[in-house]
């Protein structure tokens, strides 16, 4: 069973941006990459717990603002030789509007 949150207009988040959703599941950020996908995941880099949503978006990926982990915004792994993953959710487009999967 799943919950599903309506966050608002992917126009709301800005290309390359983020916005962050405070959750019963933590905060999660809601990523929008330059094709317009949309990808959310815990707002915290598994190094030292860095707010992801403040890093920069490039491709599918985030790079942490305090350390420069680059973090998969499809499978929140860290890429290169970092070690690490943040917890991934659903995030999905319908009707212009950007939608949070969450796991009951």
């Amino acid at each position: 069973m799943s919950q599903t949150i309506e966050i608002g207009k992917l126009t709301d988040i800005p290309k390359l941006g983020s916005r962050v959703v405070k959750t019963n599941q933590g905060d999660i950020a809601i990523f929008r990459t330059a094709e317009d996908e949309v990808f959310a995941m815990h707002d915290k880099c598994p190094h030292k717990q860095g707010a992801l949503s403040q890093g920069i978006v490039h491709n599918n990926t985030v790079t942490c603002p305090l350390h420069n982990w680059v973090i998969g915004l499809d499978d929140g792994e860290a890429k290169g030789h970092d070690k690490g993953c943040v917890k991934t959710f659903e995030a999905k487009l319908e009707g212009g509007n950007v939608i949070l999967v969450l796991d009951k």
